[in-house]
């Protein structure tokens, strides 16, 4: 894992109701940080979708991961420590 390779992005908890997502919890860049976009989700610690509001805003440092046969997500490591911006 290169750190140089993660950027700090805004991101924030919201409420999905996709099919295949575990719980209706989770995490996704606000808008105007391309690469990252809106429409990404965002795997990180679940401390941000279970201990905090829905709405909560968050700076983390992520990476874009690209899978083979997946969509884009954002990635940040679940150890790393987060912001929580007011």
């Amino acid at each position: 894992m290169k750190e140089k390779d993660y950027q700090e992005i805004i991101v924030e908890s919201f409420i999905t109701f996709e099919r295949g997502k575990h719980g209706p919890v989770h995490i996704r860049p606000l808008p105007g940080q391309e690469p990252y976009l809106e429409t990404m989700f965002v795997q990180c610690t679940k401390t941000l979708s279970n201990d905090f509001p829905v709405g909560t805003k968050f700076k983390i440092r992520a990476k874009i991961i690209q899978p083979v046969d997946g969509r884009a997500f954002a990635s940040s490591h679940y150890t790393w420590p987060y912001e929580v911006l007011k």
